[in-house]
């Protein structure tokens, strides 16, 4: 393990040694909100979570399927909880625009939670089924800058980083990409795999096992290749520098959560994802980068990503689609 990220550890785990004491707290069920579908990237890395987390904090701990509205309804749910540390959601990229996209939520992002760790992040695979007879991603750019419907790309849903990448790409390039949004990372690869639309982009562990098998990938959308990866070229490389993304996981809280709950809390989350078996369940399993932040550079992180994608959201009039 990284020494800074050992020494966040140390200061997570004595900093609030006293007020642990005094909280009663863990007590009860403690639920994970999966605001996605069963077989979904959040679901998959939530359910890799519990187990950990109810043997480090000895209470029961299970995973909640809340899926809709691109993860918001899930989210809802928790901003809506008392901040009493038995409930918290895993969000996916979407959740930085998800209260833009769909004004009548009733919630702020970032006001109405307490941020508790970026927990992992991945570049995005554009891939296209293996029917489809585009061998390389310039030959999908072409097409969608010839066929008279353009291509159809499939994403987890409205606003998804993923729908983001895709609408400066079709700008950058030119082409008409038509949006297919699916509510969540299990639909979207089950429909990848059938053929339903031209093209899918998604994290390696949104995709499931399909990559290689019944899809192929075409690019990726990370600043560089990725070493699980590095044969596969990034969009950025291949002429279009400022299509550059990935996704992210972060848990979060209800808004006031008390410290001494969300440093413990945060502590548990940190050993499990330190658990050998997770990690290389989720590196080589998953293709995702474990970060583990602190809550500070989660919540600083959030907002940067909200600052950048919201602008996006303005700048090309995209809807909740």
């Amino acid at each position: 393990m990284p020494i800074a990220r050992r020494a966040t550890l140390a200061a997570v785990l004595s900093a609030p040694a006293i007020s642990f004491a005094q909280a009663p707290w863990p007590s009860g069920v403690i639920r994970i909100v999966a605001p996605f579908p069963p077989g979904g990237s959040v679901d998959t890395i939530a359910r890799l979570l519990q187990p950990g987390l109810q043997a480090r904090l000895g209470v029961p701990v299970v995973v909640e399927n809340r899926a809709g509205a691109s993860g918001a309804l899930g989210a809802g749910v928790v901003a809506r909880a008392p901040p009493d540390g038995n409930t918290w959601v895993l969000v996916f990229d979407s959740h930085a625009v998800n209260d833009v996209l769909q004004p009548t939520l009733g919630f702020d992002g970032l006001r109405d939670f307490t941020p508790v760790m970026l927990v992992a992040t991945s570049p995005m695979l554009l891939c296209t089924p293996n029917a489809r007879p585009w061998r390389d991603f310039g030959a999908v750019i072409a097409a969608a800058r010839t066929q008279r419907d353009g291509l159809t790309y499939g994403t987890v849903g409205a606003g998804s980083l993923a729908h983001l990448t895709m609408t400066l790409l079709a700008s950058e390039a030119h082409a008409n990409l038509v949006h297919v949004p699916y509510r969540g990372g299990g639909p979207m690869a089950t429909a990848a795999a059938a053929g339903e639309v031209d093209l899918v982009i998604a994290s390696r562990a949104g995709l499931g096992g399909q990559v290689g098998q019944t899809i192929r990938p075409l690019a990726q959308s990370g600043a560089r290749r990725s070493p699980a990866l590095p044969d596969v070229p990034t969009i950025a490389e291949q002429g279009f520098p400022n299509v550059a993304a990935e996704a992210f996981w972060g848990m979060l809280g209800p808004a006031g959560v008390p410290a001494p709950i969300l440093a413990r809390f945060h502590a548990a989350l940190f050993e499990s994802l330190a658990d050998a078996g997770v990690r290389e369940r989720l590196v080589t399993g998953q293709g995702v980068d474990i970060v583990a932040s602190s809550p500070e550079a989660f919540g600083a992180f959030l907002s940067q990503q909200m600052a950048t994608w919201r602008r996006v959201v303005r700048e090309n009039n995209i809807r909740n689609d």
